[in-house]
């Protein structure tokens, strides 16, 4: 595998097809600007966090503060992480009208309901 540096990762794209398949101007989530940042900086992000590449300077040792909750976010490239982050790890909503699963009860209940007959007296 070829040795990653800061240059190659800037080159690439960042996408999350898994939690954003139309991509990240596409999903009402983030502004134009957020997007861009994400796009160009979040390769270089994912890297330094899963320890791929070290942090070379200033700006990558912000970034990788920022990123584990260390410091505020102050740039935008910070800030659209950070909402990104959050957006990818918010709890799952359950559903209102519950969910709870059928059981073999509930089947029998409803099969023996229909078996019914109505008597009516005139």
């Amino acid at each position: 595998m070829a040795k990653l540096s800061r240059e190659s990762l800037f080159q690439r794209i960042f996408s999350d097809p898994k939690h954003y398949p139309y991509g990240f101007a596409r999903s009402g989530d983030f502004s134009i600007s957020e997007s861009r940042a994400l796009s160009q900086y979040g390769c270089l992000i994912t890297a330094l966090l899963d320890g791929q590449i070290e942090a070379e300077c200033d700006e990558d040792n912000a970034l990788l503060a920022s990123a584990k909750g260390e410091k505020e976010p102050s740039t935008v490239a910070e800030k659209a992480w950070s909402k990104y982050d959050k957006r990818i790890h918010r709890p799952k909503l359950g559903n209102i009208y519950g969910s709870r699963p059928s059981t073999q009860r509930d089947e029998e209940d409803m099969s023996e309901d229909t078996d019914l007959e109505i008597e009516l007296d005139d």
